[in-house]
């Protein structure tokens, strides 16, 4: 049993001692399988490094590489530049172009580069170059275009037109072949100097040729229509303003057939060809003595020029807006300067004919001649060729009023009366309204306000003296109403005009400085001369003496409106003594009486008066009574004649009816206080119904 249990502890050794054996082996693996983990961790964290080393390099090989290849770019660029196949119109010059211009924009963006500053100087010579031959082709091109013009064969082209219509065709043929290569330039020249530089000189160069081109053309044409216009000022500045205008616009239209963009020189140019036909048409304005050519020359300028063409095409027209401006100054400098002279003497100067001064015989010849009109139409078949005749005033439609197409005629109707004729107006009236028509809207307002103040005042002048000639000729009532009308149609006429008709004098005021020198040269101020105080006398008249500026307003409306006033007093005045003259004195002595008794002196009886005993004051009111009932009609007559509406006629009349009236009124009252009825009988005085009645014919 031993030696079985022997055999069984030997086999457990031996088990026992391959598992020490085992386990010896297990862990000299593990020890080699870590050494080996760890080796391999390194190697591989080792080819993670380098990778990303290599990725590091690529990418900086990468980006030299790229900012390398715009310095390489210069060989390239160079060589193509020097070539002597180059061709600013082959296909690759503008990639070139685009390529050079990136290039200088890398290396300016980058001063820090290693030589900076002598490969942009390399790159700046190329552009040079570029920018050298696209000037040299566009200058050729151009230069060569005005040369065969020039040179062609005068027989070709018969006349201006054909010229003009040649010059235009050939550039814009000749467009296309150099606006590739100004709008390249053009769209760089903002960028760099040079390219502005170059688009600088093709302009000049351009602009150059046309002048050369445009230059004798438009001399020639403007003298062809100086020629054709020389007696019609009107026509030669409309002639002339319209050939202008077609050059400007076509000229515009030209110079957008080569560039894209506008240029300052091209407006320089054409005020320089404006002035051309400025420098012609000058002279002849300045020695124009007619106000209605002068007025006509405004308006073509300013209506039909700057309003109708410059304002609709300002963009392309503003450089003839320039030349017309300054023409219309002179106009209008022209307008005044003959504008004074024509008041001076046309107006002030003024020395009426006998049959301007004919009042009321014309009048009364030219309503017969309506009168007769009358009579002949009656006589004609209704559907005869005269059927429509009346006194009408031909020459009424040429006074412009303000823009209105409103008649002469203060009231609508289909006849005129003969003193509403314009043609019969006094001229001076004639004379002042149409010169103030054409002025109107042909100078600046405050010119207009200064013009127009001495016109008016010099027409109502014009017309106090032609009045007072009518009252010695004939008789004051005919200076009166000559003199009411005429101031009548002056504010009519005037009344339209926008405008303020005042105007600021400004003088000095020497009354304090003549006081002060009275005082200083009293011999008593010689001995205040050196006083060194307030009381010196120097001291004082400087102080004292200052001269005053005072302003002054004229307003010339309001002077007709007064010189109206006046005569229409005057008239009323004139009338009513004429009418009741003996009732005034009569009534003026009554209280004169009576004042004396009112302060004291003897009790009056008034029928105890010799002058007022009841026959004497029949005889004055039958006569005043009789002179009412003979000369009202005469009055009414003028009135009508002179005036020719009822509604003047009756507001002018009024007072003077009132007067008569009022007077009579007085008198009925006086008589009833006074006289006992039978003395009312023997005065027989008309009573207020049968003076109402006779005065009734006047309303």
């Amino acid at each position: 049993m031993r030696d079985y249990l022997s055999g069984f502890q030997e086999q457990c050794d031996a088990i026992l001692n391959d598992v020490n054996s085992a386990l010896q082996h297990l862990e000299s693996l593990q020890k080699q399988y870590l050494f080996v983990s760890t080796k391999t961790g390194t190697l591989h964290e080792a080819c993670e490094q380098l990778l990303k080393e290599q990725s590091e390099l690529v990418d900086l090989a990468e980006n030299i590489q790229q900012k390398l290849s715009y310095f390489n770019e210069l060989e390239n660029i160079n060589t193509k530049l020097n070539s002597p196949t180059l061709s600013v119109n082959s296909e690759g010059f503008i990639p070139m172009l685009a390529k050079l211009d990136d290039c200088i924009a890398y290396i300016s963006s980058h001063p820090n580069f290693k030589d900076y500053p002598v490969y942009l100087t390399k790159f700046k010579q190329c552009l040079l170059k570029a920018m050298h031959l696209i000037k040299t082709y566009t200058v050729n091109t151009l230069q060569n275009l005005t040369s065969q013009l020039m040179k062609r064969d005068p027989s070709a082209v018969p006349n201006s037109d054909n010229a003009f219509t040649l010059f235009y065709v050939k550039f814009r043929a000749a467009a296309p072949k150099v606006r590739t290569l100004i709008e390249q330039v053009e769209q760089r020249s903002e960028k760099m100097p040079e390219y502005q530089q170059v688009l600088n000189e093709i302009h000049q160069c351009y602009l150059d040729q046309r002048e050369l081109l445009l230059g004798p053309s438009i001399s020639s044409t403007v003298t062809e229509l100086t020629s054709q216009n020389n007696r019609d000022h009107c026509a030669l500045v409309r002639s002339g303003c319209a050939f202008m205008v077609h050059v400007c616009q076509d000229e515009h239209q030209l110079y957008n057939e080569f560039f894209t963009k506008p240029t300052p020189k091209l407006d320089e140019l054409l005020e320089k060809l404006c002035l051309s036909l400025y420098d012609v048409l000058r002279p002849m304005i300045i020695h124009v003595i007619h106000l209605e050519t002068l007025s006509e020359l405004c308006g073509i300028l300013k209506n039909e020029m700057l309003e109708d063409h410059v304002q609709n095409n300002a963009e392309q027209l503003g450089a003839f807006a320039a030349g017309v401006k300054q023409m219309l100054e002179d106009v209008q400098e022209r307008l005044v300067y003959r504008t004074h002279i024509y008041i001076q003497t046309d107006i002030i100067g003024y020395k009426p004919a006998p049959g301007d001064l004919a009042y009321p015989d014309k009048l009364e010849m030219m309503e017969q001649i309506a009168q007769s009109l009358k009579e002949e139409q009656k006589k004609l078949p209704s559907e005869a060729s005269f059927s429509d005749v009346r006194l009408e005033d031909p020459e009424s439609c040429n006074l412009v009023k303000s823009g209105s197409a409103e008649s002469l005629n203060p009231r609508q109707q289909s006849t005129i009366s003969p003193a509403d004729l314009h043609g019969m107006w006094y001229p001076t009236v004639r004379r002042t309204l149409v010169c103030l028509s054409k002025l109107y809207r042909c100078i600046d307002r405050a010119v207009f306000q200064g013009l127009s103040q001495e016109a008016l005042s010099a027409c109502v002048h014009s017309l106090l003296g032609a009045a007072d000639a009518i009252s010695k000729n004939k008789t004051q009532v005919d200076g009166q109403l000559f003199l009411i009308k005429h101031l009548l149609i002056l504010r009519e006429q005037i009344a339209p005009f926008h405008t303020d008709f005042t105007i600021k004098e400004i003088s000095l005021d020497l009354k304090k400085t003549r006081d002060a020198a009275f005082k200083i040269l009293n011999p008593k101020a010689v001995s205040r001369f050196f006083r060194l105080n307030s009381n010196n006398a120097l001291i004082q008249f400087l102080l004292e003496g200052t001269p005053e500026i005072r302003e002054h307003y004229i307003d010339s409306k309001k002077d007709v409106d007064r010189h109206l006033k006046a005569a229409c007093e005057q008239f009323i005045q004139q009338q009513t003594k004429q009418f009741i003259e003996q009732l005034e004195e009569f009534m003026t002595k009554v209280a004169a009486l009576k004042a004396m008794a009112t302060q004291g002196g003897p009790k009056y009886s008034l029928s105890q008066q010799p002058w007022a005993q009841p026959a004497k004051i029949n005889d004055m009111v039958s006569s005043t009574y009789k002179t009412i009932k003979t000369k009202l009609q005469s009055t009414l007559r003028s009135m009508s004649l002179y005036l020719s509406n009822k509604d003047t006629e009756f507001i002018l009349f009024k007072p003077v009816r009132n007067n008569i009236q009022q007077m009579f009124q007085k008198l009925h009252a006086l008589l009833k206080e006074e006289f006992s009825n039978e003395d009312l009988q023997i005065i027989a005085c008309p009573s207020m119904e049968q003076v109402n009645l006779l005065l009734s014919i006047s309303k």
